[in-house]
Protein backbone atom coordinates (compact mmCIF):
# COMPACT_ATOMS: atom_id res chain seq x y z
CA UNK A 1 0.00 0.00 0.00
CA UNK A 2 0.88 3.52 -0.30
CA UNK A 3 2.96 5.38 1.87
CA UNK A 4 0.70 8.16 4.09
CA UNK A 5 1.33 11.76 3.28
CA UNK A 6 0.53 13.60 6.29
CA UNK A 7 -0.71 16.46 7.37
CA UNK A 8 -0.50 18.88 10.37
CA UNK A 9 -3.31 20.80 12.22
CA UNK A 10 -2.14 24.35 11.88
CA UNK A 11 -3.25 25.78 15.23
CA UNK A 12 -1.86 22.57 17.25
CA UNK A 13 1.16 22.90 15.69
CA UNK A 14 1.10 26.89 16.72
CA UNK A 15 0.09 25.71 19.91
CA UNK A 16 3.09 23.44 20.41
CA UNK A 17 5.31 25.97 19.62
CA UNK A 18 3.58 28.00 22.19
CA UNK A 19 4.88 24.88 25.07
CA UNK A 20 8.02 25.26 23.69
CA UNK A 21 8.44 28.93 24.25
CA UNK A 22 6.94 29.08 27.48
CA UNK A 23 8.30 26.02 28.80
CA UNK A 24 11.70 27.74 27.67
CA UNK A 25 11.07 30.75 29.27
CA UNK A 26 10.32 29.11 32.75
CA UNK A 27 13.41 26.78 32.35
CA UNK A 28 15.43 29.64 31.69
CA UNK A 29 14.40 31.48 35.09
CA UNK A 30 14.82 28.73 37.32
CA UNK A 31 17.94 27.17 35.79
CA UNK A 32 19.98 30.53 36.41
CA UNK A 33 20.04 29.52 40.22
CA UNK A 34 21.81 26.17 39.76
CA UNK A 35 25.55 27.84 39.32
CA UNK A 36 25.42 30.00 42.56
CA UNK A 37 23.03 27.46 44.35
CA UNK A 38 23.61 26.32 47.90
CA UNK A 39 23.91 22.53 47.74
CA UNK A 40 20.72 22.05 50.03
CA UNK A 41 18.83 24.03 47.57
CA UNK A 42 20.87 22.60 44.72
CA UNK A 43 18.41 19.90 44.05
CA UNK A 44 15.54 21.91 43.80
CA UNK A 45 17.02 24.03 41.16
CA UNK A 46 18.12 21.56 39.10
CA UNK A 47 14.76 19.39 39.07
CA UNK A 48 12.43 22.78 38.86
CA UNK A 49 14.31 23.77 35.91
CA UNK A 50 14.69 19.53 34.41
CA UNK A 51 11.16 19.70 34.70
CA UNK A 52 10.05 22.67 33.20
CA UNK A 53 12.21 22.28 30.17
CA UNK A 54 12.26 18.61 29.61
CA UNK A 55 8.90 17.88 30.52
CA UNK A 56 7.00 21.46 29.65
CA UNK A 57 9.18 22.84 27.01
CA UNK A 58 10.19 19.30 25.08
CA UNK A 59 7.81 16.14 26.09
CA UNK A 60 4.56 18.46 25.97
CA UNK A 61 5.59 20.42 22.88
CA UNK A 62 6.47 16.43 21.42
CA UNK A 63 2.99 15.18 22.48
CA UNK A 64 0.77 17.83 21.30
CA UNK A 65 3.01 17.94 17.78
CA UNK A 66 2.28 14.55 17.47
CA UNK A 67 -1.56 15.08 17.75
CA UNK A 68 -1.22 17.60 15.63
CA UNK A 69 -0.82 14.93 12.69
CA UNK A 70 -3.94 14.41 10.99
CA UNK A 71 -3.94 10.40 9.68
CA UNK A 72 -6.96 8.82 8.48
CA UNK A 73 -6.99 6.68 11.37
CA UNK A 74 -7.19 6.58 15.80
CA UNK A 75 -3.59 7.37 16.70
CA UNK A 76 -3.23 5.72 20.43
CA UNK A 77 -0.31 5.32 22.87
CA UNK A 78 1.08 2.98 24.69
CA UNK A 79 0.68 4.27 28.32
CA UNK A 80 3.86 2.94 29.90
CA UNK A 81 6.07 3.97 26.83
CA UNK A 82 5.09 7.37 26.77
CA UNK A 83 5.41 7.62 30.90
CA UNK A 84 8.62 6.56 30.41
CA UNK A 85 9.55 8.55 27.46
CA UNK A 86 8.40 11.75 29.52
CA UNK A 87 10.74 10.68 32.44
CA UNK A 88 13.75 9.99 30.05
CA UNK A 89 13.33 13.53 28.83
CA UNK A 90 13.57 15.05 32.54
CA UNK A 91 16.18 12.83 33.68
CA UNK A 92 18.67 13.39 30.65
CA UNK A 93 18.03 17.46 30.71
CA UNK A 94 18.24 17.43 35.12
CA UNK A 95 21.48 15.34 34.51
CA UNK A 96 23.07 18.28 31.47
CA UNK A 97 21.44 21.11 33.36
CA UNK A 98 23.72 20.19 36.85
CA UNK A 99 26.98 19.27 34.66
CA UNK A 100 26.75 22.08 32.69
CA UNK A 101 25.62 24.68 35.41
CA UNK A 102 28.18 23.56 38.23
CA UNK A 103 31.15 22.87 35.39
CA UNK A 104 31.31 19.37 37.09
CA UNK A 105 33.56 18.21 33.59
CA UNK A 106 35.65 21.42 33.55
CA UNK A 107 35.96 22.91 30.24
CA UNK A 108 33.78 20.40 28.84
CA UNK A 109 30.98 20.75 30.72
CA UNK A 110 28.50 22.60 28.56
CA UNK A 111 28.76 20.67 25.42
CA UNK A 112 29.27 17.29 27.53
CA UNK A 113 26.19 18.59 29.67
CA UNK A 114 24.19 19.87 26.12
CA UNK A 115 24.82 16.59 24.05
CA UNK A 116 23.51 14.13 27.15
CA UNK A 117 20.43 16.18 27.32
CA UNK A 118 20.11 16.30 23.25
CA UNK A 119 20.62 12.86 23.29
CA UNK A 120 18.00 12.33 25.87
CA UNK A 121 15.52 14.88 23.73
CA UNK A 122 15.90 12.31 20.67
CA UNK A 123 16.05 9.31 22.67
CA UNK A 124 12.21 10.90 24.19
CA UNK A 125 10.89 11.47 20.76
CA UNK A 126 12.03 8.12 19.12
CA UNK A 127 10.53 6.48 22.03
CA UNK A 128 7.48 8.50 21.83
CA UNK A 129 7.00 7.75 18.22
CA UNK A 130 7.66 4.31 18.90
CA UNK A 131 4.71 4.54 22.29
CA UNK A 132 2.17 4.86 18.91
CA UNK A 133 -0.17 2.26 18.04
CA UNK A 134 -1.24 2.50 14.57
CA UNK A 135 -2.51 0.16 11.78
CA UNK A 136 0.11 1.34 9.70
CA UNK A 137 4.41 0.11 10.12
CA UNK A 138 6.57 2.72 10.37
CA UNK A 139 9.77 3.27 8.85
CA UNK A 140 12.42 5.87 9.12
CA UNK A 141 14.96 7.82 7.01
CA UNK A 142 18.64 7.29 8.33
CA UNK A 143 19.78 10.59 7.02
CA UNK A 144 16.81 12.39 8.46
CA UNK A 145 17.00 10.95 11.47
CA UNK A 146 21.03 11.29 12.16
CA UNK A 147 19.99 15.32 11.14
CA UNK A 148 17.23 15.68 14.07
CA UNK A 149 19.88 14.36 16.71
CA UNK A 150 22.46 16.80 15.59
CA UNK A 151 19.72 19.33 16.22
CA UNK A 152 18.77 18.34 19.42
CA UNK A 153 22.42 18.09 20.64
CA UNK A 154 23.16 21.43 19.08
CA UNK A 155 19.88 22.91 20.45
CA UNK A 156 20.74 21.51 24.04
CA UNK A 157 23.85 22.79 23.85
CA UNK A 158 22.80 25.96 23.02
CA UNK A 159 19.61 26.31 25.63
CA UNK A 160 22.39 25.61 28.40
CA UNK A 161 24.64 28.44 27.31
CA UNK A 162 21.62 30.67 27.24
CA UNK A 163 20.56 29.45 30.47
CA UNK A 164 23.73 30.56 32.14
CA UNK A 165 24.86 33.17 30.44
CA UNK A 166 21.55 35.55 30.36
CA UNK A 167 19.93 37.80 33.48
CA UNK A 168 17.64 40.23 31.70
CA UNK A 169 13.89 39.66 31.38
CA UNK A 170 13.84 40.18 27.45
CA UNK A 171 17.35 38.47 26.74
CA UNK A 172 15.65 35.38 28.22
CA UNK A 173 12.11 36.08 26.59
CA UNK A 174 14.00 36.11 23.15
CA UNK A 175 16.10 33.18 24.22
CA UNK A 176 13.18 30.73 25.04
CA UNK A 177 11.68 31.95 21.44
CA UNK A 178 14.99 30.58 19.53
CA UNK A 179 15.16 27.60 22.21
CA UNK A 180 11.62 26.83 21.19
CA UNK A 181 12.33 27.22 17.18
CA UNK A 182 14.93 24.66 18.12
CA UNK A 183 12.58 22.75 20.01
CA UNK A 184 10.57 22.03 17.58
CA UNK A 185 12.72 21.75 14.95
CA UNK A 186 14.22 18.55 16.04
CA UNK A 187 10.58 17.32 16.79
CA UNK A 188 9.21 18.23 13.28
CA UNK A 189 12.41 16.82 11.96
CA UNK A 190 12.40 13.61 13.60
CA UNK A 191 8.62 13.68 12.03
CA UNK A 192 9.57 14.29 8.55
CA UNK A 193 12.03 11.27 8.51
CA UNK A 194 9.11 9.09 9.44
CA UNK A 195 7.09 6.87 6.84
CA UNK A 196 4.01 5.19 7.69
CA UNK A 197 2.34 2.76 5.62
CA UNK A 198 -1.06 1.40 6.24
CA UNK A 199 -1.60 -2.52 7.24
CA UNK A 200 -3.93 -3.79 4.97
CA UNK A 201 -6.92 -5.58 6.89
CA UNK A 202 -5.75 -4.07 9.95
CA UNK A 203 -8.11 -3.78 12.83
CA UNK A 204 -8.39 -1.32 15.00
CA UNK A 205 -6.36 -0.47 17.86
CA UNK A 206 -9.15 1.11 20.10
CA UNK A 207 -10.34 -0.38 23.54
CA UNK A 208 -6.54 -1.54 23.65
CA UNK A 209 -5.76 -2.48 27.33
CA UNK A 210 -2.68 -0.25 27.85
CA UNK A 211 -3.42 2.36 25.64
CA UNK A 212 -4.12 5.94 25.52
CA UNK A 213 -6.58 7.44 22.74
CA UNK A 214 -6.01 11.16 21.29
CA UNK A 215 -9.40 12.15 21.94
CA UNK A 216 -9.08 15.90 23.60
CA UNK A 217 -5.39 15.21 25.14
CA UNK A 218 -4.12 18.51 23.56
CA UNK A 219 -6.37 20.38 25.52
CA UNK A 220 -5.33 17.89 28.70
CA UNK A 221 -1.72 18.28 27.97
CA UNK A 222 -1.92 21.96 27.21
CA UNK A 223 -3.58 22.75 30.69
CA UNK A 224 -1.79 20.20 33.20
CA UNK A 225 1.81 21.87 31.56
CA UNK A 226 0.65 25.12 31.84
CA UNK A 227 -0.51 24.97 35.57
CA UNK A 228 3.09 22.77 36.49
CA UNK A 229 5.15 25.59 34.75
CA UNK A 230 3.06 28.31 36.77
CA UNK A 231 3.11 26.32 40.27
CA UNK A 232 7.06 26.41 39.24
CA UNK A 233 7.67 29.98 39.05
CA UNK A 234 5.92 30.92 41.97
CA UNK A 235 7.64 28.27 44.20
CA UNK A 236 11.00 29.63 42.64
CA UNK A 237 9.40 33.57 43.14
CA UNK A 238 8.93 32.10 46.79
CA UNK A 239 12.29 30.25 47.60
CA UNK A 240 13.89 33.23 45.70
CA UNK A 241 12.61 35.66 47.91
CA UNK A 242 13.07 33.81 51.04
CA UNK A 243 16.77 33.51 50.20
CA UNK A 244 16.84 36.90 49.98
CA UNK A 245 15.69 37.73 53.81
CA UNK A 246 18.02 35.12 55.07
CA UNK A 247 20.63 36.88 53.63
Amino acid sequence: MEAIIASYNPMLVALSFIMAVFGSFTALQLAIRIPVAEKQALGFWVLSSGIALGGGAIWSMHFVGMLAMNVPFEMQFDIALTFLSFIIAILFVCLGLAIAGRDLLGETSLVLGGAIAGLGVASMHYLGMYAMKIPATVSYDTTLVIVSIIIAIVAAIASLWLAFNLRGMLQRFGSAIIMGVAVCGMHYTGMYAATMTPIEAAGATAGTSGNLSISGLAGTVTLVTVVLLFILLYLSYVKTKKASQIA
